[in-house]
């Protein structure tokens, strides 16, 4: 099965207005519904997903495609925009050479994140940060 068809649960930030903003582009193209929205600061998170850092996952963007496999920063953007059909340009950033300067652009960008977002949005961070969830046939999102 390519990556393209299989569901892919993104565990985002929803203190960070910028990744907010990234998640709500991605929930509205979201129609084959392969994306699964998991904020990382929910009140139940570290008791729906024990295998997930809540600290890492603020460091780094982590996602889970269904059967458990894990991916990580930029590639968790890269296949998300590739599940919704937009962005395959990002594509470019996962080219031999070309990759190790964009992640650690990432990087750089997810360790200021909050500075990125007061600048571009106005807003340090999000108390209420909100987007709708894809609801899955399991709510526990248990791929083990």
């Amino acid at each position: 099965m390519s990556e393209v068809s299989r569901k892919l649960t993104l565990f985002f930030d929803s203190t960070c207005p910028l990744c907010v903003a990234e998640m709500e582009s991605l929930q509205a193209l979201n129609s084959s519904n392969l994306l699964i929205f998991e904020d990382i600061f929910s009140d139940n998170f570290c008791d729906r997903f024990p295998d997930i850092s809540q600290n890492e996952a603020s460091k780094l963007f982590h996602g889970r495609y269904e059967n458990g496999d894990m991916i990580f920063g930029l590639d968790v953007s890269v296949q998300a925009w590739r599940i919704v059909g937009r962005h395959r340009w990002l594509g470019i950033l996962r080219a031999p050479g070309i990759r190790i300067i964009a992640d650690l652009a990432y990087r750089f960008f997810a360790r200021y994140r909050s500075l990125f977002s007061l600048l571009f949005t106005g807003r340090l961070k999000c108390e209420s940060c909100e987007i709708q969830k894809t609801v899955s046939d399991d709510p526990r999102q248990d791929f083990s």
